[in-house]
């Protein structure tokens, strides 16, 4: 065989080495995912959202509290049980009409811990194509109010370091699956007597791109500096990510029309990001009011004035 004949079939060899050990490195499927990028800009009191019954699956109950509230939110808030998939198509017709969906995740039936060890990884791959195949900007929570008693994953339930290590795979996953359209909005309870020091849960900056404060104005005594003012001062002190009242409302109990209005001048004074209205009913005493603007023309009419001012950012 001659040397250049030797040579060719040297570098023939070669390549195919080279491809061989290339497809071993391949994901299954054969490629890497194409990786999606959409951000959304952390504008202060630029950003409205709302949880209402029935969405999803459907619009309707969005368009009604338009309608009462005179201005199109930009966030529609849902819950997502653990094994529940993207909700593609009430994502589709959320960004017809303008708006970002906004979804917690919440690992009701699922271990924490196994979540942390990669035993839900074949769920969350499935979850994190359908949410970068949707390609427009998506905000999701996970484990919401960590820092409360209130749910299995929360305070005295599971270990701080379990969470934090569940909540960096879950992102570190979406972001390898290519889904880097998501806004991560890592969601605390207000301080209360009965929650946790909101350092323990921390993942770190590079894992979170917003932080979410969830608070209600139970009783006339309640303020925005009483509801939310002590945890919004902890949280920068802890990092200097954009904060969102991502679950709030004023109950009739607490004086719809002064308080609605003490609440959005707080966003302002505070420079949050914006609210995310519970718009849903509740007559189960004083921590289950009934939320809804659209049953009282005082909380309607308090609520159209606050967000008059509002330049809310359009996907």
């Amino acid at each position: 065989m001659s040397s250049r004949l030797v040579l060719y079939v040297s570098l023939l060899v070669a390549l195919i080495a080279v491809s061989l050990a290339a497809a071993r490195l391949k994901p299954p499927g054969g490629t890497s995912p194409a990786v999606v990028h959409a951000s959304l800009p952390p504008r202060p009191t630029s950003y409205l959202g709302v949880y209402e019954n029935g969405a999803p699956p459907g619009y309707q109950p969005v368009a009604d509290f338009t309608k009462a509230a005179g201005q199109q939110p930009n966030l529609i808030g849902y819950f997502s049980g653990w094994a529940q998939p993207f909700a593609a198509s009430f994502a589709e017709t959320s960004h017809r009409h303008g708006v970002i969906p906004f979804v917690q995740i919440d690992p009701t039936f699922a271990s924490v811990a196994g979540i942390a060890a990669g035993n839900y990884d074949t769920y969350l791959r499935r979850y994190a194509d359908s949410v970068r195949g949707f390609g427009h900007p998506v905000v999701i929570g996970f484990g919401h109010e960590m820092n409360a008693p209130s749910y299995s994953w929360g305070y005295h339930h599971l270990p701080a370091p379990t969470f934090v290590a569940a909540w960096r795979h879950i992102v570190t996953l979406f972001r390898n699956e290519g889904a880097d359209n998501v806004t991560w909005l890592w969601t605390i309870n207000a301080d209360r007597s009965d929650t946790g020091p909101i350092a323990d849960w921390w993942p770190g900056s590079s894992y979170v791109t917003w932080v979410g404060i969830d608070g209600y104005y139970y009783r006339p005594a309640d303020t925005f500096t009483r509801v939310f003012g002590k945890t919004i001062n902890q949280v920068r002190a802890l990092t200097t990510d954009p904060v969102l009242l991502s679950e709030t409302a004023v109950g009739p109990l607490a004086g719809q029309f002064v308080k609605i209005g003490d609440l959005f001048a707080g966003m302002a004074r505070y420079q949050t990001l914006g609210l995310v209205w519970f718009d849903k009913t509740q007559h189960d005493g004083v921590y289950h009011q009934d939320w809804r603007i659209e049953d009282s023309q005082a909380a309607e009419a308090a609520f159209r004035l606050g967000i008059s001012g509002l330049d809310l950012v359009r996907p």
